[in-house]
């Protein structure tokens, strides 16, 4: 798995722990799945479209293939005119996450045999797998509410999470079956999840009310219960919950939202590196002690909009990769459009690169490059984390979000029909 090269190039302790965890999911993997050639690749989801991008994962990120992620889209609209309730909130989510358009792909995981990929779709409230071979859905799991959100995959492949956005739960799925393992309650819009420990933790950030327009800072109270929430990955208990709200009022910074956004841990996870909603900066939050430890703030566009009802689902900036060496740290600097390199022992930014309303950033398989969504120029971008600079540019589909590293069958060149 690509989290274990990883650990392993990180030099971490996490690697010892990732090792068992993938040798024991290899003992319980169909036969067939052992002896299948697997590329690495990144998968693209472009949100407006209703498609995935398949691209190298190094080099020059050339496309490999488009799958189409809504082929039941028909039989979709259908349910959804047919049900009052559904409508009123499909058409929400055009006109507020959507800003306009249907959200038909946010997130995506392929399965640890290289044979599916799995995709939150928000405006049709669910989960599907895809088969990569004939571009037909294997499963398809409804979330409770009327959207899905961000995912997360195990470290071993075998599980994903999905933030169910208005239902306030994060549900946890076989990634094989759709078969729901477990779920737990979390803040009011849940959003980012990560697996830490190995795999036995799960945590998720919920980031509050981000559709409604009280976004003046007087006005936050009415922006709901916003937390982190970290849950047992075997029970789905609830361990512990964290509201930042109290950890940067301590640190004196009370002017920013506790809405904690994209997050990355360093690779001893030790340090949790976030963004906050309608800041233009990065937190870091030591685990052990439970602080607030270093805030950093960083440039804004002199042509960005002070009008914070103007920003994306109250985001400024909505993207963070750390380099595996954990010594370098990207940041997706959305609606002041570039994307930057911190050193993280300083957190000094490198240059600023120009990006079109950047939504997210990721590592490339060879942990050389961050690579960007610009969903406002329909492009992935690759910046080089030794030096800050642009490597190059690959155009995708309408309105890339997400970016994940995963896998597919060596050879392939896309489904036969979907």
């Amino acid at each position: 798995m690509h989290a274990l090269a990883r650990a392993r190039r990180s030099g971490s302790r996490l690697h010892k722990v990732l090792v068992a965890a993938a040798l024991t999911a290899a003992c319980c993997t169909a036969p067939a799945s052992a002896t299948t050639a697997l590329r690495e690749v990144l998968f693209v989801g472009n949100n407006w479209d209703g498609t995935a991008d398949v691209i190298g994962s190094t080099g020059d990120f050339a496309r490999i293939a488009r799958i189409n992620v809504i082929p039941d889209k028909a039989q979709r609209l259908t349910e959804i005119y047919l049900n009052p309730i559904k409508l009123i909130y499909f058409l929400g989510i055009r006109q507020g996450p959507g800003e306009g358009h249907d959200q038909f792909v946010d997130d995506m995981y392929s399965t640890p045999d290289g044979t599916a990929v799995v995709v939150s779709r928000p405006s049709f409230a669910d989960v599907v797998s895809i088969d990569l071979a004939t571009g037909a859905i294997r499963w398809r799991f409804p979330v409770s509410g009327y959207r899905a959100d961000h995912m997360a995959v195990s470290p071993d492949g075998a599980k994903v999470a999905v933030s169910a956005s208005t239902s306030n739960t994060v549900h946890v799925l076989d990634i094989r079956t759709g078969r729901q393992l477990g779920s737990f309650r979390a803040g009011d819009k849940p959003h980012e999840n990560v697996f830490t420990a190995g795999g036995s933790l799960l945590w998720n950030m919920s980031i509050g009310e981000v559709d409604n327009a009280f976004d003046d800072p007087s006005q936050d109270w009415l922006k709901g219960d916003r937390h982190i929430t970290v849950a047992d990955a075997a029970t789905y208990g609830v361990v512990k919950t964290i509201d930042m709200r109290g950890r940067l009022d301590a640190f004196g910074r009370g002017d920013l939202s506790d809405a904690v956004r994209p997050a990355v841990f360093t690779p001893d996870e030790s340090s949790l590196y976030f963004q906050v909603s309608f800041f233009n900066g990065v937190v870091q939050y030591d685990v052990a002690t439970d602080r607030v430890t270093r805030v950093k703030t960083l440039p804004k566009n002199p042509a960005t909009s002070e009008d914070r009802t103007t920003w994306v689902n109250d985001s400024r900036h909505h993207g963070l990769s750390m380099k595996p060496t954990g010594d370098k740290l990207c940041v997706a600097g959305t609606m002041d459009d570039y994307a930057t390199v911190l050193d993280v022992a300083t957190l000094q930014e490198g240059p600023l690169v120009p990006a079109a309303k950047p939504y997210w950033a990721t590592v490339s398989g060879d942990g050389r490059a961050c690579v960007i969504s610009e969903s406002g120029a329909d492009q992935v971008t690759a910046i080089d984390f030794a030096t800050g600079r642009k490597l190059l540019s690959v155009p995708v589909g309408d309105h890339p979000q997400r970016v994940r590293l995963g896998h597919v069958p060596d050879g392939w060149t896309g489904p036969s029909s979907g």
